[in-house]
């Protein structure tokens, strides 16, 4: 980059500016409307719209109306949660929003940082966010990036290092050249990965396959149907209102709201536990979740600065170190190792030596410096990095070894001597370190007995992530991601990471399996939002709870067994959902085309249909409550085991049904509304019974359902029987059949209920 030796001048300046554009993360304005109008078009909203339009054709009220409800719900939470994320990018722009100090035509003034451009030559002192990337030129400084890397630690940065934009000067003062603004600026560039990355969700996927199965089986016995009435020579119009109820009868209308519900309760039981949950998509996610990648700082350790060990060189104890050591602290400072060694004589409850002096850390030197006054001499006190300490120091062998030693395990290493001036004599070696949180090790051990893959993944270095992995038992196998992402499950985790790592890392997994991702800071945001369970702790950043889907509302990091559990009670409850959903469609649309074909009449008219689905719906809400077996390993959408089971039922159902129909006609001479009045009670029947063979893989008497759950199913009995009875709406016959026709549901589930068990092991 151009650089002219007194800056650019204002003329290059708009030159540039026009060629670059300005130093801000351009974005649309967001529009709350428009993301709330958004989800009313998409492939889950067709169904539903659809369903709405073949309802208000049937004359219907009610049904419309709760589909409508439901549509204008999912859009207004969908769009809001969207709304959200793009202030997370407005809380990013905000960042670029500060003044600058840049040198035009020879002068230094202060001008917005967004009118920066690339060649700029700018200054940053102690307390400036950095606001462009730049190239140092002149100085040396301390720079805090925790924003942008999660990383607590301060780094050293000198000339021709780089400054990011976003991060915060400690200490000294630089002059730089800027090289990258807006968009293209590291800040620039982790704003764009979250404002294009899409997260991945599967609920779209399971309706399609649903439908795609339903469709087939009622495309062969339509056409099975057509062919009856051709063969019989009826005329096809009059017809047309049973094909609009096959039609619907395929849709699973209910799925969207059902799924809804219940992620919605489960989500307001674990917001008791702390843990809110903002995409309601995020809890269903959870269960099949099988990888779960875990940032470090803040997430698996403290992200704060603490004393690992004191070497005494000089045979001084620790105490006499800490008090030599924390005189040259500032107080007032946020320096993380000046805070560390506060705390650690707070903690001991030593005072400092009383100094008359305190120089603080300066970068160029690389040590802090205080004079004491000890037994009426004056002693200078140093702080700072062990090679240019031992330089100012009488030589030892060991420096360097034990050194090494120390930073073996990824801490942060500083020496301290002190003595007169010119005789300053080496007396310990203090080794810093973020410390694993107390519950770290209990979590990964948690969420491993529950089949989850744990990795670690951070900014820091190999010999940090590895300290760390070993201490909380997640292992010690730490890679470069860049070198190992082909095959990322061979390790225990990645050190070295930045924002486009670990997005690349989320959608390389995402590959073979669902990935659950947990963080706290700006550089976690888009990955966060792309994994189908984002995770934000509870100390993270606004926009790393914006990008997520779940955030950790209380310290520490067991809730997240506890989305996990939640997750799988879930799947569990909406499995039972499909595979019912499915085993009663195929039993009402093959009892309807093969009791046509063998009698010329429907063994339902629209109105036993239309009481069939209202009944049936109810248990579908119920279930959103019902109580649910969690599973020792991650869940899967297996449509093969599914189809098989639904099958499985609705064979069985299709065979009693049509021996009932046999009797009807043959051995107890009903009426043709007699019988139809027999299969309405009968659909119902099957269809409860169906919903407990359903919610478990072993006999369905062996757990007990919700209380919700038994009342509706006991309720839809005691109704449906009631209505047959009576003749409300329908032919009424005689409560002894009503009887034998629920004692044989009763035994074929049984034996159905067997044979489950058996294709199940």
């Amino acid at each position: 980059m151009e650089l002219a030796e007194n800056g650019l001048s204002e003329t290059e300046a708009h030159e540039r500016l026009a060629q670059y554009g300005y130093n801000e993360i351009r974005q649309e304005p967001p529009s709350l409307w428009r993301n709330i109008l958004e989800k009313f078009w998409g492939p889950i909203p067709w169904t539903l719209e659809i369903a709405l339009v073949l309802e208000l054709l049937f004359g219907k009220v009610i049904e419309p109306t709760i589909i409508g409800a439901l549509l204008i719900f999912s859009a207004l939470f969908g769009g809001v949660q969207k709304h959200k994320t793009q202030k997370a990018l407005d809380f990013l722009r905000s960042r670029l929003q500060v003044a600058a100090r840049v040198c035009r035509d020879g002068s230094w003034r202060q001008v917005f940082a967004r009118e920066l451009v690339p060649g700029d030559l700018i200054e940053v002192k102690i307390g400036d966010i950095v606001p462009a990337d730049c190239q140092l030129r002149e100085g040396v400084v301390e720079v805090d990036q925790s924003a942008l890397t999660g990383e607590s630690l301060s780094v050293s940065r000198a000339i021709g290092e780089a400054l990011y934009a976003g991060s915060t000067i400690r200490h000294g003062d630089a002059v730089g050249i800027v090289t990258s603004t807006g968009a293209q600026s590291y800040f620039g560039r982790t704003a764009d990965l979250i404002r294009t990355v899409r997260p991945a969700g599967h609920l779209e996927q399971l309706l399609f396959a649903v439908v795609r199965y339903l469709v087939v089986i009622n495309i062969t016995l339509g056409i099975l149907l057509i062919g009856a009435i051709f063969w019989q020579g009826m005329e096809v119009m009059p017809l047309i209102p049973f094909f609009l109820v096959l039609v619907t009868a395929i849709m699973p209308i209910t799925m969207p709201s059902a799924f809804t519900m219940a992620n919605a309760i489960e989500a307001k039981a674990l917001a008791k536990e702390g843990v809110l949950v903002t995409g309601l998509s995020a809890v269903q996610e959870a269960a099949t979740m099988d990888v779960l990648c875990v940032d470090k700082t803040g997430t698996l350790t403290e992200n704060s600065q603490a004393i690992e060990t004191i070497v005494s060189i000089s045979g001084e104890s620790e105490e006499q170190i800490l008090a030599l050591a924390g005189t040259t602290c500032d107080e007032t400072s946020q320096d993380p190792i000046d805070c560390a060694l506060i705390a650690a004589c707070r903690q001991r409850s030593l005072s400092p030596l009383p100094r008359y002096i305190l120089v603080p850390f300066d970068p160029v030197k690389k040590y802090a410096e205080s004079y004491v006054q000890q037994e009426g001499q004056s002693v200078r006190i140093i702080v700072g990095s062990p090679s240019v300490i031992g330089e100012l120091t009488q030589p030892h062998l060991e420096l360097g070894e034990r050194v090494k030693q120390l930073a073996e395990d990824g801490a942060r290493v500083l020496a301290v001597a002190a003595g007169p001036d010119g005789k300053l004599s080496l007396r310990a070696l203090i080794a810093f370190a973020d410390r694993p949180r107390k519950d770290a090790a209990a979590l990964i051990k948690a969420l491993r007995a529950l089949g989850i893959r744990i990795l670690m993944v951070t900014g820091d270095t190999l010999a940090t992530a590895r300290a760390i992995g070993r201490a909380i038992g997640l292992g010690d196998r730490f890679a470069d991601l860049r070198s190992a992402l082909e095959e990322p499950l061979r390790y225990d985790g990645f050190a070295n990471c930045y924002p486009e790592d670990k997005l690349r890392l989320v959608m390389r997994l995402q590959h073979s399996g669902h990935v659950g991702m947990t963080g706290d800071g700006i550089n976690d945001a888009p990955a966060l939002k792309a994994a189908e369970v984002g995770i934000a702790v509870s100390t993270a950043t606004d926009v790393a709870r914006a990008s997520a889907q779940v955030i950790l509302t209380q310290p520490g990091l067991q809730n997240i067994v506890s989305i996990v559990s939640g997750g799988r009670r879930v799947y569990r409850r909406m499995l039972t959902w499909t595979i019912t959903k499915i085993a009663r469609t195929v039993e009402l649309a093959a009892l309807l085309t093969l009791g046509f074909i063998a009698t010329g009449i429907f063994i339902a008219p629209l109105l036993s249909l239309a009481l069939i689905t209202v009944i049936n719906d109810i248990v579908t809400m119920t279930l959103a409550t019902d109580r649910a077996h969690i599973s020792p390993t991650p869940d899967q959408w297996n449509m093969k085991e599914i189809v098989m089971i639904a099958n499985l039922f609705a064979l069985g159902w299709i065979i009693l049904g049509c021996a009932l129909l046999w009797a009807a006609l043959h051995l107890i001479h009903f009426s043709i509304p007699q019988t139809q009045t027999l299969m309405f009670a009968y659909l119902i029947y099957s269809a409860q019974i169906t919903t407990y063979m359903a919610r478990v893989r072993h006999h369905f008497w062996s757990f007990a359902p919700s209380r919700l759950l038994a009342c509706a199913t006991i309720g839809n009995v005691i109704v449906a029987s009631a209505l047959s009875f009576w003749g409300v709406f329908m032919e009424p016959i005689p409560g002894a059949v009503l009887a034998v026709t629920l004692g044989l549901v009763l035994i074929t589930a049984c034996l159905l209920d067997t044979v489950k068990v058996r294709l199940y092991r």
